[in-house]
């Protein structure tokens, strides 16, 4: 390890209510020590109640502000999150490709924690057949994993299986996320050989507006620091699970985790 900042850039959607989305991914980043920088794919109009309306970016300006960054400053790794439409995942798998991108994180953004969609239905097999095959980890929640590896989830096998199959598709390696399930939050991970479970009390609390973004960004943050791939994930695991624990209310809804909860 050098002195030298480590740096993260996420690719995904603007949160107007600061949950989720890039400002969810900055403020993660920002938490774990890192410099983190963002190509916005799209605005939404949201907060804790749900989503009132989206304007995606064009995508020859999601291709240009990934090659500003990545020209001057790099990205030690790389996350995505909402990428809604299959013209926008073709630029965005086209710039992985081109500037050598090795660490990339991928959180399949489907449906936000209100129900709304986030993603096309036309983009689902963009998605499954173009990025995550350069993905080095794959963050789907169950309602993810379920329409990417095409049927029902429900219980741990049923999860090891999903994962499995998601390295199928050519991800290195995939981690399927239990907080849908009853009990305790248990999520699986397949390495391409090896399932780990990495069990998390449940918490019962409204604050889970973010999670999956905060959780796949904290993956990120914590690779680009040179962490190993299932020492990133227990650390983010962790930091998610006293995100949620030490949140504060905000907003009517589904308020935001505690991003700063080491700090504040």
């Amino acid at each position: 390890m050098t002195d030298r900042v480590r740096t993260a850039l996420t690719i995904a959607g603007s949160d107007s209510g600061g949950g989720a989305g890039i400002q969810a991914d900055l403020k993660t980043f920002s938490a774990l020590g890192v410099f983190g920088m963002s190509a916005i794919t799209a605005i939404t109009a949201q907060n804790t109640l749900g989503v009132t309306a989206v304007h995606e970016i064009p995508p020859e300006i999601v291709a240009a502000q990934i090659d500003a960054v990545l020209s001057d400053i790099g990205a030690d790794a790389v996350k995505t999150g909402m990428i809604s439409s299959s013209e926008i995942i073709r630029v965005v798998t086209a710039k992985v490709r081109e500037h050598g991108i090795s660490t990339l994180v991928v959180d399949p953004v489907m449906v936000a924690t209100s129900g709304d969609r986030l993603l096309r239905e036309d983009a689902v097999e963009a998605l499954r057949s173009e990025l995550l095959p350069l993905a080095t980890v794959v963050t789907p929640n169950l309602p993810e994993a379920e329409v990417l590896v095409g049927r029902e989830i429900a219980g741990l096998d049923a999860m090891r299986e999903a994962a499995r199959a998601i390295v199928g598709l050519g991800a290195r390696s995939a981690i399927v996320k239990g907080g849908h399930l009853t009990g305790d939050a248990v999520d699986v991970f397949y390495d391409g050989s090896a399932f780990t479970e990495l069990p998390a009390r449940r918490i019962e609390t409204t604050s889970t507006h973010g999670t999956g973004c905060t959780l796949a960004s904290a993956i990120a943050a914590l690779l680009a620091r040179g962490e190993s791939l299932e020492g990133a994930i227990r650390g983010a695991k962790a930091y998610v699970t006293e995100a949620i624990e030490r949140a504060y209310p905000i907003g009517k809804g589904h308020g935001p985790v505690h991003h700063f909860h080491r700090w504040w």
